[in-house]
């Protein structure tokens, strides 16, 4: 006998060539899955939040499990396990996919096969290849389809200390720029490994089989890595932190970015998205995962503040330099406040003045998608668009970097 569920969608014009083989959750609102969405074999659809817009594709290539993710047109899910993540138009994955909550894949972002994201945003356009293990990453960069920041296959980023915190995110590329989708591409080789937190700027290619330990904000340039000379072991203790200045930086870098995307997504991509109602669950499903990825960064944050003022009461600290001491001592004294400020609304918003410039060139835009609309905006208007933005993020690191 025929589930309701099926039943319901079949008359809905969903596709489904074995329905005996697909299983649909009685939280699930049909209403939210367009007529035409391709449901193959395995596939099996879960939660009340779940919406699926046209010409959506799932299960092309084996069994595969959706739980509360919002899609777009024309995303191809062709296998795996994908729960509180959000795909706009023409994004893809391939079968072996674990995709954990807050990910956000932009127009046409993609991953081959046996990728895993968790904590993940990839701008438009990116690419990643295959055997990829990216959590706590924001990547950026690129035109189009055909020009594009990339990752190489069997990469990974190191998001797990010694220390055992995860005050690790890494930004490649930024917000303030990226959201443009008219910076040159990244590309991080393949067999290879990024350990966060790192920045990684514009332009840059990390070659194939490097571990980059280190900031790349070189644009345009080629980091080869290190000869790979072993060393000596030597006394280490996790327990005790050294210097922390690059490590609050860049986490504060990735905080302000994060918090320029959210506003980006609930002030300037309603004007297209909201015009389908399966783009614009999309876009309050991104809200979504930015407010869980700034809540997630919040607490890592915190956790490290907890560590090091540990750290800072091991005897062993004496050892450290003066300095080492007091950038400490700065960090765990101005971090509450920090984290009170980042709870609270923005209040008078930074940039305001080229938000407005930037905004009364966007609503004259007549294109049909975001990225077109981008794509038509004058030089200036990208140049407000960056600076606007831009002020987002140095309100976030002011008083503290």
């Amino acid at each position: 006998m025929m589930m309701e569920p099926i039943r319901e969608l079949l008359e809905r014009g969903v596709v489904i060539p074995a329905p005996d083989q697909v299983t649909v959750a009685g939280d699930v609102l049909p209403e939210r899955i367009a007529p035409g969405v391709v449901l193959y074999p395995g596939t099996r659809l879960m939660g009340d939040t779940l919406s699926i817009g046209p010409g959506c594709k799932l299960g092309q290539e084996q069994p595969v499990t959706v739980h509360n993710c919002q899609l777009g047109h024309d995303v191809s899910l062709k296998g795996g396990y994908f729960k509180g993540a959000v795909f706009l138009d023409g994004a893809s994955m391939g079968s072996g996919a674990h995709v954990r909550p807050a990910t956000l894949l932009e127009e046409e972002a993609n991953g081959a096969h046996t990728v895993g994201f968790k904590q993940t945003i990839l701008l438009a356009y990116v690419t990643t290849g295959s055997l990829i293990n990216f959590c706590d990453v924001l990547m950026a960069g690129g035109t189009d389809r055909k020009h594009h920041s990339e990752v190489g296959s069997s990469y990974i980023h190191f998001n797990f200390t010694p220390h055992g915190d995860k005050a690790t995110a890494s930004l490649i590329g930024d917000v303030p720029h990226g959201v443009r989708y008219d910076q040159p591409p990244i590309f991080l080789g393949g067999q290879g490994g990024l350990v966060g937190p790192a920045r990684i700027a514009y332009g840059v290619t990390v070659a194939a089989g490097v571990i980059q330990r280190k900031d790349a904000l070189a644009p345009g340039h080629l980091y080869l890595g290190g000869g790979g000379r072993a060393t000596a072991p030597r006394p280490y203790d996790p327990r005790r932190y050294g210097s922390i200045s690059r490590v609050v930086t860049n986490n504060l870098i990735f905080i302000g970015n994060l918090l320029a995307l959210q506003i980006w997504y609930r002030h300037v991509r309603p004007r297209f998205m909201r015009r389908c109602p399966f783009r614009e669950a999309c876009r309050l499903g991104a809200l979504d995962v930015l407010g869980a990825a700034l809540q997630e960064r919040i607490k890592r944050m915190d956790d490290l503040a907890k560590r090091v003022a540990a750290s800072a009461a091991e005897s062993g600290q004496v050892e450290a330099s003066a300095a080492v001491v007091a950038e400490q001592r700065v960090f765990c004294e101005k971090w509450p406040g920090k984290r009170e400020q980042l709870k609270k609304p923005l209040g008078p918003e930074p940039g305001a003045a080229a938000r407005a410039a930037f905004m009364a060139e966007w609503e004259q835009q007549s294109a049909e998608t975001h990225t077109a609309a981008m794509a038509a905006l004058s030089a200036d208007g990208r140049t407000a668009a960056t600076h606007w933005l831009q002020a987002i993020v140095n309100h976030v690191t002011e008083g503290m970097v």
